[in-house]
């Protein structure tokens, strides 16, 4: 998309949100795995706007240092700059908290910071027409089920818009209306500074209403227009802990549609969990009760059992997961299968056609290609070579109570079971572990270690005989 170098994105984040009865700034509570100013942000960027300016107040030190923390991984490139409302006089008294930013601009568009399911298309297009028609402003309505409590769009006898009448001042004729105001906007900045100018507080607040500058920018003869959107949804705000499992699951609905659309089996879509940013391949199969987050990357041909977790993961073509199994920030190449019950840790690889089986953990380890770990094991800070079997209950020591050590374990080693690895140590090639043995030296390549004691039959004098 093509810088907009005029155009200035004001973000409106500042409100208490009473009704989320929580601490948690409202624009921090998380919608499928990102803050909700997240998205926002991550909308406002997809237009390349000259600069993004985020208006905060409650909670200002917190959401600000969120923000600043994670841009990066929200891929925000644009400037963001933060603007203090302490005026908290109506919506009108939040823009005029940024004057100092947007009369930089020639076109400044307004968003609310608790909108989540805004469409970047719907902006754009917004835009478009503002630019086009060479507007004093738009504003983007929506019509509504029930439209109780919004601000409803009066329109001429042409359709053309005449004013936003605020829920509280309609009378019954306007109530009847559906088409309600959004709170999102594109205007020109020298009217709009104008018009902030001119507005008088309203109702029993005594606020400032940034929907009255719409009236004050026609009278001034500038076109004011109204960008229709069938999908109302894009315009629900998050004002508590029901509205916010109401976005959770719309935005989750629209993901599950965009994955089957591009091929992807999911058994019942409204039973699975994945985040916007997870891209999966084609007919893959995923199962009711799985958890799919963050940046993860799926390949084709998989099946996903029920009840799996994948964070931040990267899972190649044709891999098993079978139930219960849980990933997090790490790789599994192509053919290999997991669970069930499987757990992966952080930093972990498993290399083409590995296996890691019932109730296993694998943590900062490379899985060879072909090896198997199969059964009850734990294997930390590992190097394990192509072909390895590593028996039931195999453990490797990797902590010593100060440090973490690595184990090596090289091509077509054999682990019986119950062995314990004491790092840092070294198997060879081709080298076998006697089952129940403690290694705590190097073993050469092609050889047999086998580290316990002998079996000592006694006989037990303190047993009474039986007759």
């Amino acid at each position: 998309m093509v810088a907009k170098k005029n155009l200035c994105i004001l973000i409106l984040a500042a409100g208490k949100g009473t009704r989320m009865k929580s601490p948690l700034p409202k624009p921090l509570h998380i919608v499928c795995g990102i803050p909700i100013i997240a998205h926002i942000l991550k909308a406002a960027q997809a237009l390349s706007p000259a600069a993004i300016g985020l208006v905060v107040g409650h909670g200002a030190d917190t959401v600000i240092e969120t923000v600043k923390s994670n841009l990066s991984a929200w891929g925000i490139s644009a400037p963001v700059v933060f603007v203090h409302q302490t005026d908290l006089s109506g919506s009108a008294s939040a823009v005029k908290a940024a004057l100092p930013l947007i009369e930089k601009f020639e076109t400044v568009m307004v968003l609310n910071g608790d909108t989540p399911l805004l469409h970047t298309k719907t902006l754009d297009q917004m835009f478009d027409v503002h630019e086009a028609n060479k507007c004093g402003a738009v504003v983007l309505g929506v019509t509504v089920p029930d439209p109780s409590g919004y601000g409803r769009i009066v329109r001429a006898e042409d359709g053309s818009f005449e004013n936003i009448t605020e829920d509280a001042d309609a009378d019954e004729e306007t109530k009847k209306i559906a088409e309600i105001n959004s709170g999102m906007y594109v205007f020109n900045s020298k009217l709009l500074q104008n018009a902030l100018t001119q507005l008088t507080p309203q109702g029993p607040k005594r606020e400032f209403y940034l929907t009255d500058t719409l009236a004050l920018i026609k009278q001034m003869n500038a076109p004011v227009l109204v960008f229709g959107s069938e999908d109302y949804e894009q315009a629900l705000g998050v004002n508590s802990k029901a509205q916010l499992a109401e976005a959770e699951q719309i935005l989750r609905d629209r993901v599950a549609l965009r994955l089957m659309d591009e091929g992807v089996t999911l058994v019942r879509p409204k039973e699975v969990f994945i985040d916007p940013e997870v891209k999966i391949g084609v007919d893959t199969f995923i199962c009711p009760g799985c958890y799919i987050s963050g940046k993860t990357v799926i390949g084709k041909n998989c099946y996903i059992e029920g009840n799996c977790y994948i964070k931040d993961s990267v899972i190649g073509d044709n891999v098993t997961l079978k139930m219960g199994t849980y990933i997090e920030e790490s790789e599994v190449e192509e053919t290999c299968q997991l669970g069930p019950y499987a757990h992966l840790r952080p930093k972990s690889v498993l290399k083409k056609g590995a296996k890691v089986g019932n109730f296993s953990e694998i943590k900062k380890s490379v899985i060879g290609e072909g090896s198997k770990v199969n059964h009850l094991s734990y294997i930390g800070d590992t190097v394990m070579g192509a072909g390895v079997n590593v028996g039931a209950g195999a453990i490797t020591c990797n902590y010593d109570g100060k440090n973490k050590h690595q184990t090596v374990l090289e091509d077509h080693v054999f682990v019986g079971s119950n062995v314990n690895f004491v790092a840092p140590v070294t198997v060879r090639e081709y080298a076998k572990i006697g089952a129940g043995s403690t290694i705590t030296k190097e073993v050469p390549a092609e050889s047999l270690a086998i580290a316990r004691t002998r079996q000592v039959v006694l006989e037990n004098k303190g047993v009474k005989k039986h007759d």
